[in-house]
């Protein structure tokens, strides 16, 4: 008995099924009952019973045989009565013979001894408790035994006989040999069942036999397809918003590059200055735009698992500061101070993407600037153990608890109503998730009324030899710097500190000229003053006309903003630097290398790439060019604008004549061409690979082709070119990088042209 409930058990563990109260008194009476069927004292009484049978018909036989043999000493009835006695005696005989032999014949056909039968019905009432089925079958299949719980399943009283495919039950490979998901159709309807075959020998006169076991499954299996449904149908919505996001940031790219440009031509007509005011702000929407439009294609590939980083060696110090300098115009518009310093163990060149990276300081310092009303935003770049930490502080609102757990999520922002109204909070979401994709992470830690700080983490790869290679760069400079606390002051002092200067502090003219004269007297004779624009005044009046301070034989530097460096008299100073600080232009005034900074591109620009530069001079001009575009504004835009460059221009609308124009002989044949890829006539793609095509069967030089996309991809930027594009333009287009981009195919053509 104990045996027996630990076997049970053990099925039950092996089916995942508790073993419940009720289940164990249903396996107890099914052992009970069959302990009574084959017990010891049954089994002895079975026994006596055949023995006693036997010795009955022997006796019988006997006793009509001996009167028999003396017949004939008796008369006519004697001899009947013996025969009657044999007769009965012969009867009992085979009747015991023929019972015998029909249960030999019915084991035979059934395919089990009364032994194994008996185990069956054991091993079957225990599955009946458990609710799971049991089917014993011979070798050709046939059903030779089933359990109460299959007869109650298939509706079949007795499937002796019958196979499991009869009665309609459908087999389906399972995961291993000898496993199947059954479906079953029973009278609460169809239901699937666990199948496992094993095959057994019958211990009486060895035959095999298939055992089959079954549990049903109905209830995980629905479990696991609607799980199974639930995630293709979040995947389609997925794929299907990146999708529509995607759809809609490219067809955004061709208005915008025609806003834009037509600014850009605004820029070059005579304008009051409030038209001036204007036309910036048109601009700087126009680049806001365009980093939302970045945000949303980055969006849209991060849900689809199409993102991917690039890295390469660059400068993260150089990276940081044209991240700061690009918002420095904002920042100084508000008046708030930015600045930034890069620890010296960080080397000049580390491998990560640039390009991402970027992204993710102009979203976080981007935010900091614009929450930011009053003080100032500083970033400090470190190195902690392998980590490259970039730290983002501000003295703006600050945020709740409960805003910085929801700062990060999809369209969501901290502050006030007010302060929200500015942006969509797109940025932040997409930064935290290339930071994942960078195996780091972005984080905040902030205080209503205090400030936050982000902090931007990822880990990178540095030989030992090359950290600290900027340490010692400035020794033995002793710099005194007069200029007012803020982001800007602290950038300066741990820069000049980091890069092994000396730097110390003043904030008015009178504590500058003290400190000037203890540091002389003290045997510690300062090299440099460095006086912020707003301190002149202080610096005037306490430092610049006294005998004792020029004896000094400082080095006098004018800290200036950079739209404020033309309002400022610089007679008075050897050399003057512009904030945001360069750590670069910082070393080389100190080191007297150069007296002051070159003019800084893209000053009010928020979005790289877009330079103010002008092309230089004796380029060529005079080229025959086909625009290919089928948007008005677009069109009417860069034909200005290459007319101004004094090009000749013509302009089509189908790809049909575009070849047709491409074709053409002599001086009606363009020298460059530049295309949409999208327009009517055709596949943008296919029409170059035609147009390439024809160029070869002619034999003529292949003319340049500069394609204008609002696809940004950069398979399908390789697309194109290999179908024999010279340049690929993103839109919008820059109008200063495309005349570029003119003369550098057009040099180029020439060149191949002369070699021909």
């Amino acid at each position: 008995m104990q045996s027996l409930g630990r076997l049970h058990e053990r099925l039950a563990a092996a089916f995942g099924r508790p073993t419940t109260h009720r289940d164990g008194e249903r396996v107890s009476n099914a052992v009970a009952q069959q302990t009574e069927v084959i017990s010891p004292q049954s089994e002895r009484r079975r026994i006596g019973y055949k023995l006693m049978s036997w010795w009955l018909g022997g006796l019988g036989l006997v006793v009509g045989l001996i009167p028999a043999a003396v017949a004939n000493t008796g008369g006519p009835l004697l001899l009947s009565i013996e025969l009657v006695v044999a007769a009965l005696s012969v009867a009992v005989l085979l009747a015991i013979f023929s019972t015998a032999r029909q249960r030999s014949v019915r084991n035979h056909l059934t395919g089990v001894s009364p032994a194994w039968g008996q185990g069956t019905a054991l091993f079957a009432d225990i599955h009946d408790a458990l609710g799971d089925i049991t089917v014993t079958r011979n070798m050709d299949r046939r059903i030779v035994g089933a359990n109460e719980t299959f007869r109650r399943l298939t509706g079949r009283a007795n499937p002796v006989g019958l196979t499991c495919e009869e009665i309609g039950i459908a087999f389906r490979p399972g995961p291993a040999p000898h496993r199947f998901e059954v479906e079953i159709s029973t009278p609460v309807g169809q239901r699937i069942y666990f199948w496992r075959d094993v095959v057994t020998r019958d211990p009486a006169d060895g035959r095999l036999l298939l055992q089959s076991i079954a549990r049903d499954v109905t209830e995980e299996r629905l479990t696991a397809q609607a799980r199974e449904e639930a995630r293709q149908k979040a995947e389609y919505n997925s794929a299907a918003k990146s999708r529509l996001l995607a759809t809609v940031s490219h067809e955004i790219r061709t208005p915008l590059s025609g806003i834009l440009g037509m600014t850009h031509l605004l820029t070059e007509t005579r304008l009051t200055q409030e038209q001036q005011n204007y036309l910036t702000g048109i601009r700087q929407s126009g680049y806001a735009l365009t980093q939302l439009v970045e945000d949303l294609l980055d969006f849209s590939t991060i849900e689809v698992g199409r993102f991917q980083l690039r890295p390469r060696a660059e400068s993260l110090r150089k990276l940081i500061e044209s991240v700061v300098e690009m918002l420095a115009h904002r920042a100084h518009e508000k008046g708030i101070e930015i600045g930034a310093t890069v620890a010296c163990d960080l080397p000049e060149l580390m491998s990560f993407d640039p390009a991402r990276l970027r992204q993710v300081l102009f979203n976080v310092i981007g935010n900091a600037v614009k929450f930011t009303q009053t003080g100032g935003v500083f970033v400090r770049a470190s190195l902690e153990a392998s980590d490259v930490v970039i730290n983002v502080t501000d003295t703006g609102p600050g945020m709740t608890e409960e805003e910085r757990n929801r700062i990060f999520g999809e369209f969501e922002q901290g502050g006030t109503s007010i302060e929200k109204s500015a942006g969509t909070g797109l940025g932040l979401s997409i930064s935290a998730r290339i930071m994942r994709e960078f195996c780091g992470s972005l984080a905040v830690a902030s205080k209503k009324g205090t400030g936050s700080e982000f902090s931007i983490r990822f880990p990178i790869d540095i030989a030992e030899e090359s950290r600290g290679s900027r340490n010692g760069v400035l020794a033995g400079s002793v710099v005194l710097l007069l200029a007012p606390s803020g982001a800007a002051r602290m950038a300066i002092s741990e820069t000049i500190s980091t890069l092994g200067g000396d730097c110390h502090l003043v904030t008015d003219g009178a504590s500058a000229h003290e400190m000037l004269l203890s540091m002389a007297s003290g045997g510690r004779r300062p090299t440099d003053i460095i006086v912020d624009h707003r301190m002149s005044a202080e610096f005037a009046d306490h430092l610049a006309d006294r005998a004792e301070i020029a004896a000094l034989g400082l080095r006098k530097i004018f800290l200036v903003n950079p739209e404020e460096r033309n309002a400022h008299a610089l007679d008075l100073f050897d050399a003057w630097l512009i904030r945001p600080l360069r750590e670069q232009s910082l070393i080389d005034v100190l080191r007297g290398r150069m007296r002051g900074m070159e003019k800084r591109d893209a000053l009010n620009d928020n979005q790289p790439g877009f330079s103010v530069s002008i092309p230089e001079a004796g380029i060529q001009s005079g080229l025959r060019i086909l625009l290919a575009e089928d948007d008005q504004i677009n069109a009417m835009l860069i034909r200005a604008m290459l007319e101004k460059a004094g090009h000749t221009v013509e302009h089509v609308e189908h790809f049909e004549t575009l070849l047709d124009r491409a074709l053409s002989e002599g001086s009606a044949r363009p020298e460059i061409v530049i295309s949409d890829l999208s327009m009517p006539g055709g596949d943008g793609i296919d029409m170059l690979g035609r147009l390439r095509g024809h160029e070869r069967r002619l034999d003529v030089s292949p003319v340049p082709i500069i394609v204008l996309t609002a696809d940004k991809r950069d398979e399908s930027r390789r697309q194109v070119l290999l179908n024999g594009a010279n340049r690929v333009m993103v839109k919008p287009v820059d109008p200063i990088r495309l005349l570029t981009e003119v003369q550098a195919v057009a040099a180029l053509s020439a060149r191949r042209a002369e070699a021909r």
